[in-house]
């Protein structure tokens, strides 16, 4: 089984109130890997796109980035 090469990094912007020591913390990051980069950039939008249970206005607190290994 070869190494998955493509991944989405996700972590906290500066203003999350998540990033609090007893939460998440400052240095908390999420990253999922995929095996080929379309597959990873499909993922990307998903977890890019405007949730449709937030108000118009309303954005993510994370920063989500493409990542290889």
């Amino acid at each position: 089984m070869s190494e998955k090469k493509y991944g989405i990094r996700i972590t906290l912007t500066q203003e999350n109130p998540m990033r609090a020591e007893h939460l998440l913390g400052d240095d908390w990051e999420s990253v999922r890997w995929y095996d080929s980069a379309a597959a990873r950039d499909e993922a990307y939008e998903d977890v890019t796109r405007h949730m449709p249970n937030y108000r118009r206005g309303d954005h993510t607190a994370q920063v989500v980035e493409r990542v290889d290994r």
